[in-house]
């Protein structure tokens, strides 16, 4: 595929125009090249927005489940039929491997199956009265205009998400995608269209925080999904014209914890994999190690070399670690590092300056690290992993449990008492106990605290835009 600088449309109740915002450039941040041009949405281009998705919700949400379900199956295989094209433009903005991006387009097709057949899974209830000839019925309807504001880690997977079981609840959106990686959102809208889903059920407006605070904001919302930072999420609370139903992804500062009884070697591996995988920019990805002291320096040792030994360079080449995807991540990376060396840290690989242009970093693991350092207790979003020995678990859960993250945390334990007691002692919405993965499609994935709240994936998922109704009925 040849990249072109060119400027990218908003969709907007089913025609694609130019934003007459503010002009924004997207680099590839491998080398810093200008890949696209986005001019972004005005205030009065989300409000059209708004009210064209607002139009198309009367037909939409009465339109048969059977209806969106064939309609969500054919945009999977369209997906499908176009993840080369997806995962290059992922790669291109993003800077991740162009085989994990390949991987989230596969996940994207996947969302979009998943919720099809949930789509015809909505069921009701009828529960009896004590008054004869009277009966109660519990109904799940569509909750109306959902505005969306989707990250740049994740650019297709996480706006898959909100489109796949929004839209099989019978809601229509309007959807901001990261201005650090429009070009795959207007693509996967492209496919939408092809699709056949109706004018003005999805809308996709490009643009930066402007943008998106006159989305969130807007009185003609009736929900509002976010994935990002804690930060944002707080001013997109307060931010909101009235009191509607929100769901926040807000990620966190994501520890491991390995006990003596762990095998060593598989926690290393998954350590690798959900730290250093995206560069580590990830919310779900460890940034804090908590390791039984007696295994500390094998654990230590082995994470070292592995990470040492890992591939970096242009995601198109498909490393292990790619760029970060711009210098917020990158600056933030050094101070990190600079604080926690500062505070005794050591520092077993990486982390020293890369000088070429784009946004690099060396991916790093260091020991020693303070609980109340910067890389302790804040989330990085960046290819690097603090260890921090333990002598009784209970401390190291009182670690883990002694930030504002709540969304995933990782146990490596044989012990079944361990697993057990660790377990239900940790205060996070995921917990993976010995694999790096906490998330599956069928699953509800969510956070507590400082990591947000409602859910996404499974049942859940598609239930978080939907409301309820009990109608009661005297016969």
């Amino acid at each position: 595929m040849t990249f072109t600088v060119e400027s990218l449309p908003s969709l907007i109740g089913g025609a694609w125009v130019q934003g007459t915002g503010d002009t924004i450039d997207v680099r590839d941040p491998s080398n810093g090249e200008i890949v696209a041009t986005v001019a972004a949405a005005s205030e009065t281009q989300v409000d059209q927005a708004v009210s064209a998705a607002g139009a198309a919700l009367e037909d939409w949400k009465t339109t048969n489940e059977f209806t969106r379900k064939k309609l969500l199956h054919r945009l999977a295989e369209l997906v499908r039929e176009d993840i080369d094209t997806l995962a290059e433009l992922v790669t291109k903005e993003m800077g991740k491997p162009i085989s994990e991006a390949r991987g989230e387009a596969e996940k994207l097709a996947d969302a979009f199956d998943y919720y099809a057949e949930e789509a015809v899974r909505v069921y009701g209830r009828t529960i009896p009265n004590s008054v004869d000839k009277v009966t109660s019925i519990v109904r799940y309807e569509p909750i109306g205009v959902v505005g969306a504001i989707c990250p740049w880690n994740y650019p297709l997977e996480l706006i898959g998400w909100k489109l796949a079981a929004s839209m099989a609840a019978g809601c229509t959106l309007v959807i901001k995608p990261s201005e650090y990686t429009p070009s795959s959102a207007v693509r996967l809208f492209e496919i939408v269209e092809r699709a056949g889903f109706p004018k003005g059920v999805v809308n996709l407006v490009l643009g930066a925080a402007q943008t998106g605070g006159a989305l969130t904001s807007h009185p003609g919302i009736d929900k509002v999904a976010f994935t990002g930072s804690t930060a944002t999420g707080l001013k997109i609370g307060h931010s909101l014209a009235r009191p509607i139903p929100s769901s926040m992804e807000l990620g966190g500062s994501c520890p491991l914890i390995v006990t003596a009884s762990a095998n060593i070697d598989d926690a290393v591996a998954g350590c690798l994999r959900r730290g250093f995988r995206n560069a580590g920019q990830i919310c779900i990805a460890i940034n804090r190690v908590y390791v039984e002291r007696s295994a500390r320096s094998e654990f230590a040792e082995k994470l070292a070399a592995a990470v040492g030994a890992l591939s970096v360079g242009p995601g198109m080449d498909d490393p292990y670690v790619g760029p970060v995807t711009n210098k917020e991540i990158q600056d933030r990376f050094a101070e990190h590092l600079d604080d926690v060396r500062a505070q005794g840290g050591r520092v077993l690989v990486g982390g020293e300056p890369v000088e070429q242009p784009g946004f690099w970093v060396s991916p790093a693991v260091v020991d020693d690290v303070p609980f109340d350092s910067l890389l302790g207790s804040t989330e990085t979003f960046g290819p690097v992993v603090g260890i921090t020995p333990f002598d009784l678990w209970e401390e190291a859960v009182r670690y883990a449990n002694g930030t504002g993250s709540g969304l995933a945390v990782y146990l490596y334990a044989t012990d079944v008492t361990e697993i057990f007691e660790i377990g239900h002692a940790l205060d996070f919405g995921n917990v993976a106990v010995n694999n790096p993965d906490t998330g599956i499609t069928n699953a509800p994935y969510g956070g507590r605290k400082d990591s947000g709240h409602g859910y996404e994936h499974g049942p859940e998922g598609l239930h978080s835009y939907l409301q309820i109704k009990h109608l009661r009925i005297r016969y």
